[in-house]
């Protein structure tokens, strides 16, 4: 069983690739491409070693330097790429704002938190110890900024989220067997002896109508009178015609 679900995943994964517009494979992409980045170099560290009496040059990605900085852009990039993967399996939820919004957002965030770590770099320990920004970080901040371009892309597509899908009621539920019971198949003979029951109840009960009544429902216009026999030497009139 688990085989099938780890041999299925790739399946779903082009699935709903396939099923994602252009925008929200730009936030795809970009979203992988800032989570991709956090294992390039971000930080060079520089430290004076007694032993040697020489300086240590080292480069520390972002995973190599955990804190909340690096946690909340790991979190930004995955949760994107979730979204994407859940709106290419037509997973109906509603985000405030629009998944257009939230992209935008999270691109945003993640800048602002890759800005604010020019200023706040990690310690180094050691004599005269410094710590230089890489390529990689410099990466990341593009990243960033193509997740949230394609987010504003997105929200002014105003695309909307996938209707909710109608549950039909399993079998044996209380709606099929109401169902069943209305489009249940009678005889004609007692489908005929329902309806003259039923006529016979409506009518019973109701006064019957006079002739008055009778006369005060026709819309019917009174037949006209004959016209008299002509005289001898009489020309007939000429009659009206409609």
């Amino acid at each position: 069983m688990a085989a099938d679900g780890v041999s299925a995943a790739p399946q779903r994964v082009r699935g709903a690739w396939k099923s994602v517009d252009r925008d929200q494979r730009l936030a795809g992409l970009a979203a992988g491409a800032l989570l991709f980045t956090m294992f390039l170099p971000w930080y060079e560290k520089n430290a004076f070693d007694k032993d040697s009496g020489k300086f240590a040059t080292d480069t520390v990605s972002a995973f190599g330097v955990i804190s909340f900085v690096e946690a909340a852009i790991f979190l930004v990039a995955a949760g994107v790429l979730v979204l994407v993967f859940a709106r290419g399996e037509r997973r109906t939820f509603h985000l405030p704002g629009g998944d257009g919004t939230v992209i935008f957002a999270a691109g945003l965030w993640a800048a602002l938190l890759i800005f604010y770590r020019v200023f706040d770099r990690p310690d180094v320990k050691g004599a005269a110890g410094t710590v230089g920004i890489q390529w990689g970080f410099f990466a990341a901040f593009v990243a960033a900024g193509a997740l949230a371009y394609a987010g504003q892309r997105i929200r002014m597509a105003g695309r909307p989220e996938p209707p909710a899908r109608e549950e039909k009621p399993p079998p044996g539920s209380d709606d099929t067997a109401s169902t069943d019971a209305r489009t249940q198949v009678v005889p004609a003979s007692e489908a005929a002896t329902d309806v003259a029951t039923s006529s016979r109840r409506r009518t019973a009960g109701r006064p019957p109508i006079s002739r008055e009544d009778a006369e005060q429902l026709t819309f019917d216009e009174p037949p006209e009178a004959p016209e008299p026999p002509l005289k001898p030497g009489e020309i007939p009139r000429a009659r009206d015609r409609g």
